[in-house]
């Protein structure tokens, strides 16, 4: 965005303007100011700013505004998309954790039951060897001649039957142990299988709960980011507003300074090059010449032009710089001020709102300087101002004159 008034460079200007005017000069500006005689040229304009200038200023502010008011808009949706992540991060993040809490537990089941399962199989292979071995034993005690071992050697048989007994019963006791032992095997190992199952499917829940964890992370930081952005962005445009509203009323500041320079203490708003200003805002709601009266309904001149459509109490000001010369009421235009520019030329101002007068007889007015509100006092038959031009004593069309001096009616 381009500044494209120059507010700074005006500044100076003005300042080196103040520093060199010679006091004959000075002293012809308070003379023309206090009795209200324009000079016969433009004092110094190109040392001000223009109305042009001004306007350029307050739209490259009014752009810079709208744009602050954009971002503003912006981080309140972006601070609203971060705290909406964060809490999904937050959220997934503890889905993550129940998740990996559940399967380290889930770790923990099935590393007891394949602890549980192993013991089995170590109990089972034990009885299995000890089963193993009375076997052996026995077989290398009685082998092929153990009945004969039985009914030749009467004395021993007892003893020998005997240990023979034993070595059943040790032997059957170590096949049941056995048999326990490898029967709790094989349920440790189903139990393990199954167990180990759900660890499988808590392994994959949990790593999809990392996922979504990561993905919410990853909103939540590109929301933070994008947040951080806008604040930047809306750092640097509060600056720029700051700069430019600044400059806009350097701008505003030193263009009345000028237009006051030229055309008067009371100078204000959009003034001409030659000095003259628009008396109202509105549209035209009735032409200067001849019509049809709408209240006596008869053919009848219209001595000036009516500027509508602003309401009662809008604002009227002093078109060109001069002295005021009537301010009161005044037949069918009702209140009425007339300004006498000391050129031969005079404005007047009819239709106003009661109280609405803000000048006295004899006051010195500048251009655009406000002087009266809106009325429809009078011949009037709603809000408007009734505004006319005299040239030498004769009423003009305002329209075109105001025109040939740089303003547009309407």
């Amino acid at each position: 965005m381009q500044y494209r008034g120059g507010a700074e460079r005006t500044r100076v200007r003005r300042n080196g303007m103040r520093a060199t005017t010679p006091i004959a000069a000075i002293a012809a500006l308070l003379l023309t100011v206090t009795l209200g005689v324009q000079p016969a040229t433009a004092a110094r304009a190109a040392d001000y700013p223009s109305w042009a200038d001004v306007q350029a200023a307050k739209r490259d502010e009014a752009s810079a505004k709208a744009q602050l008011d954009k971002l503003n808009k912006a981080i309140k949706a972006a601070e609203a998309e971060v705290e909406r992540t964060q809490a999904e991060a937050q959220k997934a993040g503890e889905e993550y954790a129940a998740a990996e809490e559940a399967y380290d537990a889930q770790v923990l089941v099935v590393n007891t039951l394949q602890e549980q399962r192993e013991a089995a199989q170590a109990e089972a292979d034990e009885a299995k060897r000890q089963s193993t071995q009375l076997i052996n034993n026995l077989a290398k005690q009685g082998g092929s001649d153990l009945t004969a071992g039985l009914f030749s050697d009467s004395g021993d048989a007892d003893g020998y039957l005997y240990r023979i007994g034993t070595m059943q019963k040790v032997t059957e006791r170590n096949a049941s142990v056995y048999a326990k032992a490898l029967q709790l095997q094989n349920i440790a190992k189903s139990l393990a299988e199954q167990e180990q199952v759900a660890q499988d499917k808590l392994a994959e829940l949990k790593a999809e709960a990392e996922a979504k964890f990561l993905i919410a992370q990853e909103a939540a930081v590109a929301a933070a980011t994008k947040l951080a952005e806008h604040q930047e962005a809306q750092a640097k445009a509060q600056a720029l507003v700051a700069y430019l509203t600044d400059r806009r009323e350097v701008t505003e500041a030193d263009y009345l300074e000028g237009i006051r320079k030229q055309w008067g203490s009371g100078a204000a708003g959009e003034v001409s090059a030659s000095g003259w200003a628009r008396p109202a805002a509105g549209y035209i709601s009735s032409s200067f010449g001849w019509r049809f009266h709408p209240i006596y309904h008869v053919w009848k001149g219209h001595s000036g032009v009516d500027l509508a459509g602003q309401g009662c109490g809008a604002p009227i000001y002093a078109t060109h710089a001069g002295t005021v010369t009537y301010a009161g009421w005044y037949s069918d235009l009702g209140n009425y001020i007339t300004i006498d520019h000391g050129d031969g030329t005079s404005s007047g101002y009819g239709h106003i709102m009661p109280g609405g007068i803000g000048v006295h007889v004899g006051q010195q007015v500048g251009p655009g300087q406000l002087i009266a509100k809106v009325g429809t006092t009078g011949g009037s038959t709603g809000c408007h101002l009734h505004f006319m031009i005299r040239v030498n004593g004769d009423l003009v069309d305002p329209v075109p004159f105001l025109r040939e001096r740089g303003i547009t009616l309407g």
